[in-house]
């Protein structure tokens, strides 16, 4: 007797095979990749991110294209509305990316999983597949993702159980989860899913960074102390949590600079784009954000200090800090340290589910830098001391 085995989809197919080459699809990975074409969770309506905009995918053959590809195909804009400025807000994730914390998750036969962000229900199709749609628990905070997630899901033949409810909650009527996966980026680990996370259990998240990029984490939780700790496994750009958006203003007086800096040398922007000194920098100096690229950078803090270094130059706009100088004095540290890569941090998290970042050992605690104060901060009457940052 011959067994036919079922016809594979000839753009997944190929956009599964860069997946196997990159390494990334152990077994049964690779099978259950191949099961359901990609365009079969995207909805009538997708964007392609640009750096500045999303822009509407109209072309069928443009379509296709970004479909199998290995790039994030976005699939809503401004939280559903019509009236807004185009800002993508959920998307079938970079499928690299989704089959890299899939992996991470380190699953086995009869575990239980959690998903926070069920979106367009790939991933938690991918869940099912593995472990079971009985095993499977997924949360949707927009009610309209979560009823086109379930009729993707259903015309799949799966049946996961799908809520709609704020991630940060997670699902504790079907708790505790061996595996706990966020699609969107989480500021902090809120503390109802490390509640939800037994003995050996593992969650693995993008963190939201405000210093330049996101990043890739694997958090376990230790069998004997219950403390949770953390790898990191490379840059990941998510959207964030809707709780966890920045409301930070980027908004500098640009009319005049205050002074300029002549950057060190031609490679120096390029320097601060690493994830491990994005990590590091972001750490020393909580509250300053870096947004740019290799060729382009724009610091600024939210109190209306703010830095534009391009062209070899670096301009200081607005009052207050020098943000430039602090940077630098942190590059000169990290460089002093051995330019450490990623792979040599680690983040610790706090009962309340705050990363603490550590290099090479959990004692080794990467702690905020001191910065001035002003003349005469205290109040009349206040006691004297010292503020950190």
């Amino acid at each position: 007797m011959t067994t036919v085995q079922p016809r594979v989809h000839e753009g997944q197919a190929a956009l599964t095979g860069k997946l196997a080459a990159y390494g990334m699809l152990a077994p049964p990975w690779r099978g259950i990749w191949e099961r359901i074409p990609r365009e079969h969770w995207l909805p009538e309506r997708v964007w392609v991110q640009r750096p500045d905009r999303c822009e509407p995918v109209t072309d069928a053959g443009a379509r296709y294209r970004l479909t199998y590809s290995d790039s994030p195909v976005v699939t809503q804009v401004d939280d559903g509305r019509t009236d807004g400025p185009g800002v993508a807000t959920s998307s079938n994730s970079m499928p690299s990316m989704a089959a890299k914390m899939l992996g991470l998750l380190g699953l086995r036969d009869g575990m239980t999983a959690l998903e926070i962000g069920t979106a367009t229900g790939d991933v938690a199709s991918k869940l099912c597949l593995r472990i079971g749609d009985a095993n499977v628990t997924s949360v949707e905070i927009d009610g309209t993702l979560a009823a086109q997630a379930r009729e993707n899901l259903a015309r799949a033949g799966l049946a996961p159980a799908v809520h709609v409810t704020d991630g940060a909650a997670g699902w504790a009527p079907c708790a505790p989860y061996d595996r706990i996966i966020a699609t969107c980026a989480l500021r902090t680990v809120p503390p109802a899913l490390l509640s939800q996370l037994p003995p050996g259990g593992v969650l693995v998240a993008p963190l939201v960074r405000d210093f330049h990029s996101g990043l890739l984490a694997r958090f376990e939780k230790d069998t004997r102390t219950g403390a949770v700790t953390g790898t990191l496994h490379g840059g990941a750009s998510y959207m964030p949590m809707r709780s966890h958006r920045s409301t930070v203003s980027a908004e500098v007086d640009g009319t005049t600079p205050r002074h300029c800096h002549k950057l060190l040398h031609e490679n120096q922007l390029s320097a601060f784009a690493t994830p491990a000194f994005g990590l590091y920098a972001g750490t020393r100096l909580p509250g300053v954000h870096m947004t740019g690229s290799s060729e382009r950078v724009f610091l600024w803090d939210g109190a209306g200090a703010g830095v534009l270094a391009e062209d070899g130059w670096a301009a200081v706009y607005g009052g207050g800090r020098d943000l430039w100088a602090e940077l630098l004095e942190v590059w000169q540290e990290y460089a002093a340290a051995g330019r450490p890569p990623l792979s040599e941090f680690g983040m610790s998290l706090t009962g309340d589910g705050e990363p603490r970042t550590w290099l090479r050992t959990p004692d080794a605690v990467v702690e905020p830098a001191l910065t001035a104060l002003p003349a005469d901060p205290w109040p009349a009457g206040s006691p004297a001391g010292s503020r950190t940052r």
